[in-house]
């Protein structure tokens, strides 16, 4: 499927997690959390992931990739309104968690209905810190030798030096964006907030991804799970994003009523 969703987001009834995914990536990082999802939770309780793809890459590999944060909210606005009206959540993965909050908080904005969950993974919050966006700017060397330091080096030995290179590309753009993010963020949210970190990761460690309390006022969870920076890939956060998704009072998934802007 083209465009932004790497699924159909479907008819009413299932709620909707639309999935943000990480620098250098693409939505195949969620290839497997709807079967995973459909496992993990009771027929009663449906989840429909929705694997959100930025342009540059996969089937929208053609398409000028996007460094401007400003753009990438306009485009995303215009691509979730129509879905906002319903229940829905919202998951991102290291630059994905950027996105995720700023989705949410410009939806917020606009008076449209705030997800009933936001899950940020493996990204430290806004104010502080990050090496890696550092690496925009760095030659090819130099940037992977940023990534061996930092332990973000993404997986590339079945790959021929083209696409190699393509993914550095993509990589250097993203990081472009997540500097853009990073600097126009700062808004608390009335929003619950589910912090995901990996117990082996050296990009976001748990205690900075633990400085995400401080972007809500609607509840705050932290939770650790096993593996390194890429733990997207791995069964735990899917089992975890399925129990607090099946948490959520009923009454909250048949309200439209948006929340009030403050």
């Amino acid at each position: 499927m083209g465009g932004w969703f790497a699924v159909d987001p479907g008819p009413s009834g299932p709620m909707r997690l639309f999935c943000f995914h990480h620098a250098g990536a693409g939505a195949l990082s969620f290839a497997r959390w709807q079967n995973r999802f459909l496992s993990a939770l009771p027929v009663e309780a449906p989840v429909r992931v929705v694997p959100v793809r930025l342009p540059g890459r996969e089937s929208r590999l053609r398409e000028p990739r996007i460094t401007s944060a400003t753009r990438l909210l306009d485009e995303l606005e215009a691509a979730l309104r129509a879905y906002c009206d319903e229940p829905y959540a919202l998951y991102g993965h290291s630059l994905g968690a950027l996105v995720a909050y700023s989705v949410a908080d410009r939806l917020r904005s606009r008076g449209l209905r705030p997800p009933e969950l936001l899950a940020v993974g493996a990204c430290s919050p806004p104010h502080l810190g990050m090496p890696l966006l550092d690496g925009a700017e760095l030659d090819d060397r130099a940037l992977h030798g940023l990534l061996e330091r930092t332990g973000g080096e993404m997986p590339q030995s079945s790959l021929g030096p083209v696409w190699s290179q393509t993914m550095l590309d993509i990589l250097r753009d993203d990081l472009l964006l997540a500097r853009g993010l990073r600097a126009a963020a700062g808004r608390t949210l009335d929003v619950p907030v589910l912090a995901l970190a990996g117990q082996a990761d050296h990009v976001a460690p748990v205690a900075q991804v633990a400085e995400w309390s401080a972007y809500t006022v609607g509840g705050f969870t932290l939770r650790s799970l096993p593996g390194d920076h890429f733990f997207v890939r791995d069964e735990p956060v899917v089992a975890l994003l399925a129990e607090r998704l099946g948490q959520i009072p009923a009454d909250c998934l048949t309200s439209a009523t948006a929340a009030p802007l403050g």
